[in-house]
């Protein structure tokens, strides 16, 4: 496990940038949340009044704590240059063109400031503080809006060749399936993400007008994977047998995973994982059928722990990786190939 920072019991203030909230914490080195703040983000400011609004929440916590405070984390949306902290053009973030989140809050509040993506930041948050702890080999994957993870090995976050590994949500788990934004097609996430599982349902739905999914919610066009959810706890057979369809898709992309990295453990996050038993036992039986026994032994697949406040934990934790050993590479070789 990564060395604790020199300065025990200094805080770190922990910061989550997203497209509908911002969210500050003091957060120790040990996990303790001392304090917290959120409040709705003002895209409509554009990025330099994000970043005021941002820094005025750090501020404000930061007056109100009488201890050190060693440095900065920052879980934001990506893509961004993780090394210079530098947003560039994330989906939630309309019109966030190369801004230096990383430089402009070192200037605002003087302190060191570490930036990654909130996918990777959730993966470090659930290693330190929930799920993941103990694993030296972890993955992470939220089943929210999109999907997304992130990868731990031998201890450190792995970050691949241009830091861009834990796209996690583009597995193909259907050959030439449906098309996808990213530009590939059958992509997990376009079957087993929030808002894929609520696409899916609407089609499922007006195939099967009797079914109860189908009459929930005011009719097809309001399904969401909410409406799923309450299908499902009301008994409905033809909606139990769309969610073992959406069950399949996911256990192929998880049995991937496995394969790819043989990891200790599977922390599932997300808005999905609150399916609770209706996602985790089926789930678990379907990846345990799809994977090779050898790696399926000894392996674990749980619910993330930090739920709300995975976010600022998130942050908390890409600072706190920031100060131990950088994220592992694997060298490559010169080839002329």
């Amino acid at each position: 496990m990564p060395e604790p920072l020199p300065d025990a019991d200094a805080a770190l203030l922990a910061l989550d940038v997203g497209g509908t909230k911002l969210a500050a914490g003091l957060v120790t080195p040990h996990g303790e949340l001392l304090a917290s703040r959120r409040e709705p983000t003002r895209l409509q400011a554009g990025p330099e009044g994000v970043l005021r609004q941002l820094v005025a929440l750090g501020r404000d916590l930061l007056a109100g704590h009488a201890g050190p405070v060693s440095r900065v984390g920052v879980g934001c949306g990506g893509p961004l240059d993780r090394e210079r902290g530098i947003i560039q053009n994330p989906p939630n973030l309309p019109g966030w063109h190369d801004v230096p989140l990383k430089d402009w809050l070192e200037d605002a509040l003087d302190l060191p400031v570490d930036v990654d993506n909130d996918a990777n930041a959730a993966a470090l948050a659930e290693w330190r503080f929930g799920s993941g702890r103990g694993c030296e080999h972890l993955v992470y994957l939220t089943l929210s809006t999109g999907i997304g993870g992130g990868v731990i090995l031998n201890g450190q976050l792995y970050t691949g060749r241009a830091g861009n590994a834990g796209e996690l949500g583009h597995l193909q788990v259907e050959y030439l399936g449906e098309p996808c934004t990213c530009g590939g097609r059958g992509c997990l996430e376009r079957y087993a993400s929030g808002t894929g599982i609520g696409r899916r349902a609407r089609e499922w739905a007006r195939r099967h007008p009797d079914s109860l999914l189908a009459q929930l919610d005011g009719g097809p066009e309001h399904i969401t994977a909410h409406t799923v959810r309450r299908a499902l706890e009301d008994g409905d057979p033809l909606t139990a047998a769309f969610w073992d369809d959406t069950l399949d898709y996911l256990a192929a992309g998880v049995a991937g995973i496995i394969h790819a990295f043989d990891p200790q453990r599977v922390v599932i996050g997300g808005g999905v994982a609150n399916f609770g038993d209706l996602l985790f036992p089926p789930l678990r039986a379907k990846v345990a059928a799809r994977t090779y026994p050898a790696l399926w032994q000894g392996m674990s697949l749980r619910r993330a722990e930090l739920a709300d406040h995975v976010g600022i934990y998130g942050a908390a934790a890409v600072a706190l990786s920031r100060a131990a050993p950088a994220p592992h590479r694997f060298p490559v070789p010169e080839t002329t190939l």
